[in-house]
């Protein structure tokens, strides 16, 4: 089985002329990106970083030795950096991880109970004004739905579903149905 990776950050522009970036922590306190260690990015290099100060940090690749040149780290702009999801410690009741909602199904529960497919997890998408799932369905356009306990009320990630409530911006066609147009 795969390892699974968790993006835990983003490397940012660089700050001044030594080598120093912008680090961008995806993590509540971003002192645990120092120590988890080592970091793999987005191409496979393995990177471990040194808080120099706010959100700028150095950078020190698989062989331990520092990038001190500010055109080095300027070709590293916006690469994520990810960690094991084994390293990371399991949430809370009524918290996730986003990689673990990525691939859940999306069911609907109609009035009478009956529960349809709706579509699966694709994306999960937070630009800072609220978290949003991004829905791949069989037919049609994938659709957004805002992660809230009104939108999504259930989530169980060993069975591997959330059930979701689509604000009426969203539209829903049963499966069953054709499209007329």
């Amino acid at each position: 089985m795969k390892t699974q990776l968790v993006h835990i950050g983003t490397i940012g522009k660089p700050h001044g002329v030594r080598g120093l970036v912008h680090l961008h922590p995806c993590v509540e306190n971003p002192k645990d990106l120092e120590k988890y260690g080592e970091l793999v990015d987005d191409r496979g290099e393995r990177w471990t970083i040194s808080w120099q100060s706010g959100k700028v940090a150095a950078l020190y690749d698989s062989q331990k030795k520092r990038i001190d040149d500010r055109n080095a780290v300027e070709k590293l702009t916006n690469r994520k950096l990810y960690i094991p999801r084994n390293l990371l410690p399991e949430p809370e009741e009524e918290e996730f991880y986003f990689s673990d909602l990525i691939g859940l199904q999306a069911k609907i529960r109609h009035e009478d109970q009956s529960e349809e497919l709706f579509g699966t997890v694709h994306i999960v998408h937070d630009y800072g004004a609220g978290v949003s799932l991004e829905i791949k369905r069989d037919q049609g356009e994938n659709a957004l739905i805002p992660f809230t306990k009104i939108c999504v009320p259930e989530i169980d990630i060993k069975s591997g579903w959330l059930l979701i409530c689509p604000p009426n911006e969203v539209e829903v066609r049963p499966s069953n149905t054709k499209d007329q147009s």
